[in-house]
């Protein structure tokens, strides 16, 4: 990739051939890679049409034309029926259905999960993402976007406040203590 140059970002809705790639954007979002046994459950996940990792719920950014991150986000309200298909396949995959938290409820719109392949990272790409997420969600009517990050990742925190998330509370998923952030409709923030 050319580095002298700025980097032409594009963000577009995700197809279902994206799923390969969103799977390893969902296992890098919760500290795992492709070689991990639940990789072929996002991945499964993400080809299906109503799940909480489907490719209906994506958006897919592109560095000069070449895939180079997704985040996932739904309304917090249908969390229960959105994850109700990864049950069956944690237990196929995983020979167990871990306890999972909620993370989101009625009344946010989630960021559920973002990753930037290392390669394009510090291009704003994940900026981008989570900027053309938000204002859909708002253009849809949500009045509020929030999404987790670990207690222990100031780095990740620090981008979402610089793009107006503020602390609304903690959470503990999957082991860990989580910040809460959210974003309101009638924050405007810098491009």
């Amino acid at each position: 990739m050319d580095t002298t140059s700025t980097p032409k970002i594009t963000i577009r809705s995700a197809q279902r051939e994206d799923a390969a790639l969103i799977a390893e954007v969902v296992c890098m979002a919760v500290g795992y890679d492709t070689t991990h046994p639940i990789y072929p459950v996002f991945h499964t996940l993400a080809a299906c049409d109503n799940a909480q990792y489907s490719y209906l719920n994506t958006l897919v950014a592109e560095v000069d034309g070449m895939v180079a991150g997704a985040l996932v986000g739904y309304d917090g309200a249908h969390l229960e029926a959105l994850r109700e298909p990864i049950f069956p396949l944690l237990l196929k995959h995983l020979g167990e259905v871990p306890h999972i938290e909620d993370e989101t409820a009625a009344g946010e719109f989630y960021l559920d999960s973002l990753g930037v392949l290392p390669r394009f990272r510090g291009l704003g790409v994940g900026s981008a993402l989570l900027n053309t997420m938000s204002n859909r969600a708002f253009a849809a009517g949500h009045e509020r976007v929030g999404l987790i990050v670990d207690t222990d990742n100031p780095k990740a925190e620090k981008l979402y406040t610089k793009l107006g998330f503020v602390r609304v509370g903690k959470k503990r998923f999957l082991g860990h203590d989580m910040w809460h952030l959210q974003r309101s409709a009638n924050v405007v923030t810098p491009r």
